[in-house]
Order: C-alpha cells, then sequence, then structure tokens
C-alpha cells in the first residue's frame, strides 16, 4: 500500500480493493478440495464457499448493479446465502478461475467511470461509484477475515 500514499485517491482504491481481492483468491493456496470444502462452523461458511460468494458480490456490484440485468441472466444465485452454495462440479481451480473472471470484469466495467458517476441499476437505486467501492471493500475485508480464522484453523490439523 505505500506505493500509492501519494496517488490519487481512485488509484489507492483500486490498490487496496485488488490487495483484498488477490487475499481471498490466495486463501486456497495449498488446500485439498476436501479442506477448502471443510465446514468448521455451523453456517455454509467454508473457504471455498467464501470464494464462491465473493464472485457472486463482484458480478451483483459490477455487473447487476451497473447493467441492470437480472441476476437470473447473469447466471449468480438470486440471494446472498445461496452463493455460499457449493455444486458437485465446484472446485479449488473452477471457483478460483469465476473469481478472477468476476474481478478482471469488475476492473473492466469500472475503469471508464470516475468515484463520483452515477451506476443506477441497484435495487436501493442510483449510487456513486465510491460507495459501490467502499461497500465492495468492507464486504471483502470481513471475508478475507473470516477466511484467514478458517484457514488457520484447518492448517493447524495438519500438524496434529
Amino acid at each position: 500500500m505505500d506505493d500509492v500514499i501519494d496517488q490519487p485517491l481512485r488509484v489507492q482504491w483500486d490498490s487496496i480493493l485488488d490487495d483484498h481481492r488477490a487475499a481471498m483468491h490466495d486463501c486456497l493456496d495449498g488446500l485439498t478440495e476436501e479442506e477448502a470444502r471443510r465446514r468448521l462452523v455451523p453456517s455454509r461458511t467454508t473457504l471455498l464457499g467464501l470464494v464462491k460468494h465473493v464472485t457472486f458480490v463482484e458480478r451483483v456490484w459490477f455487473d447487476e448493479a451497473f447493467t441492470g440485468r437480472p441476476r437470473s441472466e447473469i447466471g449468480i444465485p438470486a440471494t446472498p446465502d445461496e452463493s455460499f452454495v457449493l455444486d458437485d462440479g465446484d472446485t479449488v481451480d473452477s471457483v478460483r478461475t469465476a473469481y478472477a473472471e468476476a474481478c478482471a470484469a469488475s476492473r473492466h466495467a469500472a475503469a471508464a467511470l470516475s468515484l463520483d458517476d452515477i451506476v443506477s441499476g441497484n435495487r436501493r437505486g442510483p449510487l456513486p461509484l465510491r460507495w459501490i467501492y467502499l461497500h465492495l471493500l468492507r464486504e471483502i475485508a470481513q471475508h478475507c477475515g473470516h477466511a484467514e480464522i478458517l484457514r488457520e484453523q484447518i492448517l493447524a490439523t495438519r500438524a496434529a
């Protein structure tokens, strides 16, 4: 982060957001498929499910909110809770690839906009891009914390 301190605000936000995106992507590094799917809490939260969920979040905020397209057309679940559900075909590689593609599409969608530009496709109504960035950063940072704890627990079982 130090290399963007003197940069414009948008550059700072893009950098910090990308750091958190990378942390979410990397939380699956070196895990087996079973470890990535392991449930350590009563909810549907798993490491693989977290990455699948943040993929959903990217698509909600940088596709649905930008275009107004319905979630069914985008190919994402109707609710955030459903976005944690893992299918038999979900693997570490497939979920990471989908996340990387969603992040790239988000960057592309936002590239031509300024932080003050208004995005009008969200159910809340028109929102400035800066609000979307702040919301996304908050959500991904929160899930990075969840992922760190789950990963620590999984790796601790290897040593036992």
